[in-house]
């Protein structure tokens, strides 16, 4: 009640001003009537008071977010229902909920008055143009009564959070270098190629099953061949990002940085659709699996939370890396290289692995010194190419979309005649 009182009004202190003058006067004068107008006018705003201090416990709130991940600059509905669970009607509310800064002004809403038992809902938009991880909320909501002479506001703990990923491109569909690279015991995409006929087989083993032997390939060998058991065949790929801050250039969500995040989003996501198992690696020490059912949404969180580091290093990053190395196919993204650096990438190729990497200009993205820059990212990309990797040149205002066809098998040559030949106009311009 104390706290109710404290929320009176200009109006409702008027009153009880109001109420001790005419009780004064009453008193002076010696007029009863004029002491009945002093009561009522001290009883209404201490029953305003009573009112909106006893309606405060009684209202509950739910918030929903439409969707609770969006992409970069794309909008998302915050759903606000309210519930009045007293007997007694509400008066008006006036809705604030708290964002933080890169989601907008914090929206006002105008809710009319409940009654018993009655819910009503309230939306309103945001929209982020920086990924990340914004809480949204607590909701405040100012009660009134009736005839507006207490307000109370009330603060409701919930807080719930909206995941802003990086912009996910559709890529086409091409033929990588490392499509048949993975773990399994039988390949599947082998017979179903060539025909049962060429079914995966192995030596014949004491305690074997007769029933498995593959008499074809015992004639065709000479020696007693059995089909080996069946095991999936997986397709691995593994998404390397380059998180160093100094190998970047750019401010926002234009800086080369939110290039390579988009980019890795996109192709972990490809992947994921083309059958690949998906695993996330970068320099500031992430190293997640996209499991089955969710796995994708685990990326993309990831993605909305991951930032450049000044401690970071290729040679960290290779070290994440080679911690498990299982093979298939590596996908890197990464900013400026010296051709050390490159030359230190290939270390990744072991067990197997097929290398694309996608070599930033990150010059193009800022004007100052573009000459000297262009000839350093030139000697990178060849030294990338020598080290055994796909190499894919990067600059300014390219599309991952126009871009992906170049990882594609058989493209390995005109890379390296590519760089090649801009290394030496390099070289011969210096």
């Amino acid at each position: 009640m104390r706290e109710a009182l404290r929320g009176l009004t200009t109006r409702g202190r008027s009153f009880l001003a109001a109420a001790i003058a005419a009780a004064v006067s009453a008193l002076i004068l010696g007029e009863s009537d004029l002491l009945r107008v002093a009561v009522l006018l001290a009883v209404l705003p201490l029953l305003a008071a009573w009112y909106v201090g006893r309606s405060r416990y009684k209202l509950a709130c739910t918030r929903s977010l439409e969707p609770a991940r969006t992409p970069v600059g794309s909008s998302a509905r915050v759903i606000l229902r309210l519930q009045n669970l007293s007997r007694l009607p509400t008066g008006t509310m006036l809705l604030e909920d708290r964002l933080p800064y890169a989601l907008g002004s914090r929206p006002r809403v105008v809710l009319e008055r409940l009654g018993a038992h009655q819910a009503s809902s309230v939306a309103y938009t945001v929209r982020a143009d920086v990924r990340g991880r914004y809480p949204i909320g607590p909701l405040m909501v100012r009660l009134t009564d009736p005839f507006g002479l207490c307000e109370l506001t009330r603060s409701f703990p919930s807080v719930d959070r909206l995941t802003v990923i990086p912009q996910v491109f559709t890529l086409p569909r091409v033929r990588l270098a490392g499509e048949y690279a993975g773990t399994g015991e039988s390949r599947a995409r082998s017979v179903a190629v060539h025909g049962e006929d060429d079914a995966a087989t192995r030596e014949y083993r004491r305690g074997d099953d007769l029933r498995r032997v593959h008499w074809r390939s015992t004639a065709r060998t000479g020696e007693l061949m059995v089909r080996r058991e069946e095991q999936p065949w997986e397709s691995r790929a593994t998404v390397v990002l380059d998180t160093r801050a100094f190998a970047h250039r750019g401010e926002g969500p234009t800086a080369s940085f939110e290039w390579a995040v988009s980019a890795a989003a996109s192709i972990a996501v490809h992947l994921r659709e083309s059958g690949y198992k998906v695993r996330l690696v970068t320099g500031s020490g992430t190293d997640i699996d996209a499991i089955e059912g969710g796995g994708e949404g685990l990326i993309l969180d990831t993605l909305a939370d991951v930032k450049s580091d000044q401690a970071s290093d290729v040679s960290v990053l290779i070290e994440h890396v080679r911690r498990r190395n299982d093979g298939g196919l590596v996908i890197g993204l990464f900013g400026a290289l010296t051709v050390a650096e490159a030359e230190l990438l290939s270390g990744l190729r072991g067990n197997g692995a097929s290398c694309i990497g996608f070599a930033i200009d990150t010059s193009t993205w800022v004007p100052s010194g573009v000459a000297e820059a262009e000839r350093e990212h030139a000697a990178a990309s060849l030294a990338l190419i020598r080290a055994g990797w796909r190499s894919v040149p990067v600059t300014h205002g390219d599309t991952l979309a126009a871009l992906w066809p170049t990882v594609a098998r058989g493209s390995q040559g005109f890379a390296y005649r590519a760089a090649m030949a801009e290394t030496t106009v390099s070289g011969v311009t210096r």
